[in-house]
């Protein structure tokens, strides 16, 4: 199993964790990249899609690692929606 699939489980998974940089790496596989709006952005990350110029936006959780249980669900439907998977 690559690692792109064990992400997609851990995503698809409701009672695994998932971190923010798993969500990251996640989402690179799709073709997106961090794009911060500068140093006023605080814990909001824009991911682009370098593709068909799609975005998502995520709070970076802090002090925390984790993604809270609404930003999985946020990132499933997007991924989702997208046809992605």
């Amino acid at each position: 199993m690559s690692k792109k699939e064990k992400l997609l489980t851990k995503l698809m998974d409701n009672s695994q964790s998932m971190t923010f940089d798993e969500a990251e790496t996640l989402l690179g596989f799709f073709g997106f990249y961090k794009d911060n709006k500068g140093k006023t952005s605080g814990s909001r990350v824009v991911f682009l899609n370098k593709y068909d110029n799609s975005k998502i936006m995520l709070h970076k959780p802090h002090p925390r690692k984790e993604l809270l249980s609404y930003q999985k669900k946020q990132l499933k439907d997007f991924i989702l929606q997208e046809g992605n998977i």
